[in-house]
């Protein structure tokens, strides 16, 4: 299990992958990961004391020594299921229209 913690909406906005159709989050990790791998997130979100745990899987990996000063680690899928979509729904009601900024971010 992965521990992901957001304390500000910046670092939310950086790992969200809303090109994903049901969302997803890059996860900076030197560990190994293989794509499809099941990943166990444990999220939590900014100005929320709940945790949200999130069983996604691997959609992209970001090797080590990425081009772009990128950070190693892999991109994890959200499921198609409610619990989840609960999720997704809360994180793009934070990140609200900054969602579809230009910014850079960590993801694709």
């Amino acid at each position: 299990m992965i521990q992901l913690v957001f304390k500000e909406k910046g670092a939310l906005y950086a790992a969200y992958i809303s090109l994903f159709a049901d969302g997803g989050l890059f996860v900076p990790s030197t560990r190994e990961h293989k794509l499809g791998e099941d990943v166990f997130l444990l999220v939590s979100l900014p100005d929320d004391v709940a945790r949200y745990p999130v069983a996604g899987k691997v959609a992209w990996i970001t090797p080590p020594n990425a081009a772009g000063g990128r950070t190693q680690g892999v991109g994890v899928r959200f499921p198609n299921d409610e619990k989840t979509r609960q999720v997704k729904h809360k994180i793009e009601e934070l990140l609200g229209t900054s969602i579809s900024s230009s910014k850079p971010t960590q993801t694709l």
